[in-house]
Order: C-alpha cells, then sequence, then structure tokens
C-alpha cells in the first residue's frame, strides 16, 4: 500500500489532546478496539471504507467507527501531506451524529486552522 499515514491528534492551545483524553477514559477493550481502527486508518489511509469509516453529509469531516457493545465515532479530517487529523471522539446512542459532536470537531478544526 505504500507509506503508512500519519495520525496526529488535535491539541488544545494549552497541549490537552481531548481525542486521547476521551480513549484513555473508555473501557481497556475498548480502548484496544480505537487503537485498532486507528491503526486500520494509517495502514490504509483513504482506501478504508464502510464499515470503518463514513463522510458525514454537509461537513469536511470523516467519522471513524468502532462498533461493539458501545459505538464509538472518532471525528478526523484528512490534512496536509497523509495526514489525519483526530478532532473529536463521543460514544454514539442514537442513529444520527449529534449536532453537537459535529460542532466540536469543526470548532477544533477552525481554531488548529487559525493557528497554522
Amino acid at each position: 500500500m505504500g507509506d503508512q499515514w500519519q495520525i496526529l491528534f488535535y491539541k488544545t492551545p494549552q497541549g490537552d489532546s481531548p481525542v486521547r483524553e476521551f480513549v484513555l477514559s473508555l473501557e481497556v477493550k475498548a480502548q484496544s478496539k480505537v487503537r485498532d481502527s486507528i491503526k486500520l486508518l494509517a495502514e490504509f489511509g483513504v482506501h478504508l471504507g464502510f464499515p470503518h469509516v463514513k463522510k458525514l453529509t454537509g461537513t469536511a469531516l470523516w467519522e471513524l467507527r468502532i462498533v461493539g457493545s458501545d459505538s464509538i465515532r472518532v471525528l478526523y479530517i484528512a490534512i496536509t501531506g497523509k495526514n489525519f487529523l483526530l478532532l473529536h471522539g463521543f460514544k454514539k446512542k442514537q442513529d444520527k451524529t449529534p449536532q453537537k459532536e459535529i460542532k466540536a470537531a469543526e470548532s477544533r478544526l477552525t481554531e488548529f486552522r487559525l493557528r497554522k
């Protein structure tokens, strides 16, 4: 497949990493599933398809989908070079991705771009 993609975790201006903190807050089994999914994303990049990833309609965001006893989602975007920026993680409790979760990822993306 060629070179692997780099996985970058969004960091706040204070240096916190909300996605990393979210993953660490999960049960060990769920953490392992998230890490495995992130490895798949790094290995296959933009060629990783459904059911692992899904484009969020009407946004620039993609959703890394981790299924199991909890439906976990990590919202991300591809950025310059072979890089994915993980912006926001949450447990999905309904069919549709809640607007507040999308807004959280979009505001982090805006803030990230303003700093670059």
